[in-house]
Order: C-alpha cells, then sequence, then structure tokens
C-alpha cells in the first residue's frame, strides 16, 4: 500500500515537475550559460563576465534598469491603492448580486487580449482621441491633447493590466475577516482610521503582498505596453532585453540582461516580504 501511494503520488506530481523542469529550469540554466559567454571571434567564446560588466558600465543600461524598476514599484503602489477600497466594498459591503457583478466588472477586461486593451486606450489617449475631443468640447483645451508616449500614459496601462490581479487576492483576504471583529473595533472606542490599521490591514497583509508581488513582477516583465503607450524618452528595460535578442542578435548580452531583471525583482519582492513581516508561504498559501 506504502509502494502505491508513492507511485500515485509521483504520477501526481510528475505532470508539475516536467514542467518545471522543461520550461522553467532547463532554459534558465542555458540562458545563464550564455550570459557567461564572451564572444572572441566568429563561432568562438570563453567565459566571462563581461556582459555584466557591459551593464554596470553603459549609463543607459543602468538607468534604464533603474527607472524600470521604480516605475513598477509606483504601478505597484497606485494599483493597491485603488483596489484596495474596491476589494474591501465587494468583499464586506456588497451583497448578492451586486458582489457578483462588480466581480464580473472586474473581469470584463481580461476576456480581451492584452494587445486589444492596450489598443483601447491608444484609441483614448491619443490626439485624435476620445478624451482629446472631450476637452476641446468641453472648452477646457484651445487644440486638440496629446496623452499618449509618456510616463503617464505607461502608468495608467499598467494599472489598468494588472487591476484584477491586485483584486482577486485582496477580496479573498477579506472576505475571511469576520464582520463581529470589525463591529467589535467600533464598540469598544475605535473610529473608522483606526480600525482600517489596526484590524483590516493586519488582516488583509498577506494579500496586499500577495497582490503587490503578483502586479510588480507583472509590470517590471510587461513588454507590450511601456512599447505601445511609452515615447521614445519612455524606455522599458523588457525593450532593452528584446532589442538585444532579435534585433542585434547578441544573445549573450540579452540574457545577462534578463538575469539582471531576474535579479531585481527577486531582490525587491524578498525586501518586501522582509519589509512587512510575511513569508511566502504563508503569502502565497
Amino acid at each position: 500500500m506504502r509502494a502505491q501511494a508513492k507511485l500515485g503520488l509521483f504520477l501526481l506530481l510528475s505532470p508539475l515537475l516536467l514542467w518545471l523542469t522543461l520550461l522553467i529550469l532547463i532554459p534558465h540554466v542555458d540562458m545563464l550559460l550564455v550570459s557567461l559567454r564572451e564572444r572572441i571571434g566568429v563561432g568562438q567564446y570563453r567565459i566571462s563576465l563581461a556582459n555584466y560588466f557591459t551593464f554596470f558600465s553603459e549609463p543607459l543600461y543602468l538607468r534604464t534598469f533603474l527607472r524600470t524598476a521604480v516605475m513598477s514599484i509606483m504601478a505597484t503602489a497606485i494599483t493597491l491603492l485603488i483596489a484596495f477600497p474596491v476589494s474591501y466594498y465587494i468583499a464586506k459591503m456588497a451583497r448578492g448580486r451586486v458582489r457578483s457583478a462588480l466581480f464580473l466588472l472586474c473581469l470584463v477586461p481580461f476576456w480581451v487580449s492584452e494587445l486589444v486593451r492596450t489598443f483601447g486606450w491608444m484609441i483614448l489617449l491619443r490626439e485624435t482621441g476620445v478624451i482629446s475631443n472631450l476637452l476641446q468640447f468641453l472648452n477646457l483645451t484651445e487644440g486638440p491633447v496629446e496623452l499618449l508616449y509618456n510616463d503617464a500614459a505607461i502608468m495608467v496601462g499598467l494599472v489598468y493590466t494588472s487591476m484584477l490581479f491586485m483584486v482577486v487576492p485582496l477580496v479573498t483576504t477579506l472576505e475571511s475577516l469576520p464582520d463581529e471583529v470589525i463591529e467589535a473595533g467600533y464598540d469598544l472606542g475605535g473610529n473608522g482610521f483606526s480600525v482600517l490599521r489596526e484590524i483590516v490591514i493586519p488582516h488583509a497583509m498577506p494579500g496586499i503582498v500577495s497582490g503587490c508581488i503578483v502586479v510588480f513582477m507583472l509590470s517590471l516583465g510587461n513588454y507590450l505596453t511601456p512599447t505601445m503607450l511609452g515615447g521614445k524618452d519612455s524606455l522599458w528595460f523588457t525593450e532593452l532585453i528584446y532589442s538585444q535578442f532579435i534585433v542585434r542578435f547578441n544573445w549573450e548580452l540579452g540574457a545577462a540582461f534578463g538575469f539582471m531583471l531576474l535579479i531585481l525583482s527577486s531582490t525587491i519582492v524578498w525586501g518586501m516580504l522582509k519589509l512587512t513581516g510575511q513569508s511566502l508561504e504563508k503569502t502565497m498559501g
């Protein structure tokens, strides 16, 4: 019986282990080896850290790297500020069909691809778009207003794209908070702010951290939204990686950039967990 149980467990885990090995572990190991190669001739390479030294010695690469990290953190913070009251209303105040309808509205944008959603924002924000025409109709501007191709447009696209991934863990966590606990906080003399600070936020912290991790990783690794909504001065680090792989065919430098992005995201996620006192097991479990 014990042997059969072990065999059953192995069969259940084998698709997951196969997926992790073939699609994550092996490609990452191969990309690491590629990033450590330095081209010294036609078809000739040597093991070196030259690609990583190139990253730190070129101001454009380092500046784009830091800019991408800062804007991803800002997008995560804005998404949290918008999603938290929405999630609280869905989880604790809305009832019945209203709750289902509100949650469905959060899902509707994801019924179409990210490309279609991004084109939608381009239609709204472009010089001849809906918002520009509305501002002219209300006599708030004298002429067409170009709202595309800047950092603000990128931020709007990132927040819109990531909103659901913040709402879902927050709603799930807040639903487990008993209403009696909140009422007890008010009965003991607390006000709305103190109840939020002392009861709601600590209880929702696993959902907050989980949502922030997912949104940050999605924003940091996003390619389509910054490319289509950002301008020539709004360079994203994933665009540099794409350029090295596809445009310049410099796989060695592109692989090094990819691992620098992986190190950056892992470091920030680790710092977030330490700052909030959460663990990855508790947050994702």
